[in-house]
């Protein structure tokens, strides 16, 4: 069975991030700048100060630097930024477009030549390779060289001129080196930042899901029963209907004068009473274990609690399975004789001498001697379980087909609605026992809703938990629900609520998730309606 791969959320790089942002900058300072060069041609104020020299080539290369910034802004939605042959391209168009102005303008004194600090500085940020880099700063500085070397020939500039270009090609060239170093510095220790940022963050996401997923309740003690610290595990055994953040300061006793004589007696001895109390009437049993956390018999301690439930139900699994083990073997002789009970029933009831009394005693031996063959059925799928066979399964649309087909069998009039908004949700189940346990759980949801509102009537809902990473899928009807202090023995086998039921369907259905590496679990909605989940791995497309 080829398993299909599990997406995850990909990460940005916050470099890339950066080097984007930073592009788009450059771009709109190029794309104002553009602009500004041409309003100090058009400008009476200003229009002394630039292409004094050769007014047309000044206001032709303006208006191709503004084409290309216009260009520049509409590919900031490609990728171009992320070519560096494209960005060297541009870097170099405008050390050109600049040496052109700073010549039609009248060479190093227009302070035009000023602007190549900016687009060496950019490029020795944007520019991975330090050594191209390097290379604009280099064109930048030769080609202002030139550009005053050619003017001072023309007679345009003074020969003194060439002081001021070559200062200024050092500082084009100390900038860059002083940018790429600065920058390189920068990523490294950026880079560095994110790796331990990632490593936090990884262990903060292992730290959650250890605490998500464990089972066993935590609190820290004082040495006089206050209760300092509490995980969710433990406030959900000692406090369910209580947050987690009211709980500190509380006494041990608050919660259970058995817990509080438990801790005490370990205090006092040095020795674990494990016995299991429930907290209140109806909550499930639990145990507790005491550990120290300080040397000094006066520090605080660790008190582990436990729900006591798996363990009871790990012994009822061992009985049952000698059971159905014991079931197995004598099945034979018990079906024999119960077969032949039926038969002689079902003689005596057509019989048409049998008075109207013994009519309803041959239809009560029926109807016992068939539930006793459906506990003995019961008790013999338990001991010859098989292991499952899982598929992967589009939950939407097997449940669409699946409850079609149950509607199918019931040769009567029922309503069972389907909510999945997740059409590409895929589930690990073995299909057969899937179908029994849905089959079991909406034959309970029918019955219980015709009881409370005269119609056969159930809803599956289908819900993700993005916590714990689970698909829930919830069978729900229109009973009354389940009281509090029955909750507890729901899932236990031989355990039934009604007259005609065998108590092995529930157990049977919670044995089925188990094996499929699933919970089955009883809840009330928020309008009180029962409702039974079954929570399992989910699998995204």
């Amino acid at each position: 069975m080829n398993r299909p791969a599990i997406l995850t959320r990909p990460g940005a790089s916050h470099g890339h991030q950066q080097n984007v942002a930073l592009f788009r900058i450059y771009v709109a300072y190029r794309s104002l700048l553009s602009v500004v060069l041409l309003i100090m041609l058009i400008s009476p104020n200003t229009r002394q100060l630039v292409g004094v020299l050769n007014p047309p080539l000044y206001l032709g290369v303006a208006l191709l630097y503004l084409l290309t910034s216009v260009v520049l802004m509409g590919s900031l939605g490609t990728r171009w930024h992320q070519n560096q042959r494209f960005l060297f391209a541009i870097f170099v168009v405008d050390v050109v477009a600049i040496i052109l102005l700073t010549d039609a303008s009248g060479g190093i004194y227009s302070g035009l030549p000023v602007l190549l600090v900016i687009t060496v500085a950019a490029s020795a940020v944007l520019l991975s390779n330090r050594t191209v880099a390097t290379l604009v700063a280099a064109v930048s500085a030769i080609a202002i060289l030139l550009d005053s070397a050619r003017l001072i020939l023309l007679g345009q500039l003074p020969v003194n001129a060439m002081f001021p270009s070559g200062l200024l090609g050092a500082l084009i060239f100390g900038v860059s080196i002083m940018i790429q170093v600065v920058a390189s510095r920068l990523g490294r220790a950026e880079e560095l930042a994110r790796d331990r940022a990632s490593d936090l963050y990884n262990l903060q996401r292992l730290n959650e899901q250890i605490v998500q997923h464990m089972d066993t309740g935590i609190l820290l003690v004082s040495s006089d029963g206050v209760v300092r610290v509490m995980n969710k595990s433990a406030a959900g055994l000692l406090a369910p209907d209580r947050p987690v953040t009211v709980e500190q300061g509380r006494q041990l006793a608050d919660y259970s004068d058995e817990l509080a004589y438990q801790f005490e007696h370990w205090r006092d001895t040095g020795q674990h009473r494990a016995r299991p109390f429930n907290i209140t009437e109806d909550a499930p049993a639990v145990i507790a274990r005491f550990r120290q956390l300080q040397p000094s018999t006066e520090g605080e301690s660790l008190v582990f609690v436990e729900d006591y439930t798996p363990i009871t139900q790990y012994a009822q699994s061992l009985k049952l399975t000698s059971l159905g083990r014991l079931t197995a073997s004598i099945a034979h002789e018990i079906r024999n004789p119960l077969g032949a009970i039926s038969h002689a029933a079902e003689l005596l009831k057509e019989s048409p001498d049998l008075a109207q009394s013994d009519q309803r005693m041959a239809e009560i031996m029926l109807e016992n001697t068939a539930r006793v063959n459906q506990i003995i059925e019961s008790v013999m799928q338990i001991s010859r379980r098989e292991p499952p066979k899982p598929e992967y399964l589009l939950l939407q649309s097997w449940l669409t087909d699946y409850v079609a087909d149950y509607l199918d069998t019931l040769h009567r009039p029922a309503e069972v609605t389907v909510t999945c908004d997740y059409n590409e949700l895929l589930i690990e189940f073995d299909p057969e026992n899937l179908q029994r346990v849905l089959g079991n759980l909406l034959d309970n949801a029918l019955r219980h809703s015709k009881l409370a509102s005269g119609k056969e009537t159930a809803q599956i809902t289908v819900a993700l938990d993005f916590g714990s990473h689970q698909c829930l899928v919830n069978v729900i009807d229109q009973g009354g629900g389940v009281p509090l202090r029955e909750r507890a023995k729901l899932f236990e086998p031989f355990y039934t609520t009604v007259e005609d039921g065998t108590g092995m369907g529930l157990y049977l259905c919670k044995e089925l998730c188990e094996i499929n590496n699933a919970d089955l679990s009883y809840r009330t909605t928020e309008e009180g309606e029962s409702c039974f989940r079954i929570s399992l791995n989910q699998r995204a497309l």
